[in-house]
């Protein structure tokens, strides 16, 4: 390989168009297959990327997983994959420091159990016309297919209702999966105060107050695993922190 061969293929590993952040906490039982399956079904697309693991607080071997993940793909010039780690159960703070570790053009926000390559192929698509800065995967549009259980859908018809009638929120769905110009976001994802459950609720509402040019398409949502957390455990939590939002936004601005 000539000196120029060597220097080009060092700017494609450092500096990757399309940056897929995905939040882990306690995910070792399908955090390497997951991360090696994504990697297959991005590979006919051809792109330069990198896989940013946002690990937060996890008490199993994600961490080594995600370290070992690392190690075998660090200098991938197809697909790197670093892994961060928080120290503490907090999937909001974990996706915005991913976020803003990212060096793509391009920034995809996914989930482990979900890793939805032909909504990352659609979205990319979408903000290369540039006809929006912001795709948001919803569950919730017409058109979505939600395979969860009944009560988690319902649910999640009730928290975008809410903040709808709190703050409101214009689309259908604010959790799960994005993708966005990284420039045009970056200072909105600066802004934003809560963290936690609801940071990507104040993320999404920011950038609309902010009349960021978005587009919401369908999704399916087919879970690889049960959630983490019990979804009546979170109730309080997230009401709470859907007060704190509401204060951050029309109070604080």
């Amino acid at each position: 390989m000539t000196r120029d061969s060597l220097k080009g293929a060092h700017l494609i590993m450092a500096n990757p168009r399309i940056s897929i952040v995905i939040p882990v906490y306690n995910e070792q039982a399908i955090l390497h297959a997951a991360v090696i399956d994504l990697r297959e079904r991005l590979k006919p697309f051809g792109w330069n990327y990198e896989i940013i693991l946002a690990e937060n607080g996890s008490k199993d071997r994600t961490v080594e997983i995600g370290k070992e993940l690392a190690a075998k793909f660090g200098d991938s010039e197809d697909g790197q994959v670093k892994i961060i780690s928080m120290g503490e159960p907090n999937y909001g703070r974990a996706l915005k420091e991913g976020i803003l570790l990212a060096k793509g053009e391009l920034v995809i926000c996914d989930e482990i159990d979900l890793c939805d390559a032909d909504f990352h192929r659609r979205a990319v698509e979408i903000l290369e016309t540039g006809t929006a800065d912001l795709v948001i995967g919803s569950k919730l549009a017409v058109g979505a297919e939600d395979d969860r259980p009944m009560m988690r859908h319902v649910a999640s018809m009730a928290y975008s209702g809410m903040l709808r009638v709190v703050l409101g929120f214009r689309g259908t769905d604010t959790h799960g999966l994005k993708a966005f110009r990284r420039l045009a976001l970056l200072d909105i994802v600066r802004a934003c105060l809560v963290d936690k459950d609801v940071f990507a609720s104040e993320f999404v509402i920011r950038a609309d107050r902010a009349a960021i040019a978005i587009k919401e398409i369908p999704v399916r949502i087919l879970e690889k695993r049960p959630p983490s957390i019990n979804l009546f455990k979170r109730v309080p939590n997230v009401l709470k922190s859907v007060a704190k939002l509401a204060y951050a936004i029309r109070v604080r601005g």
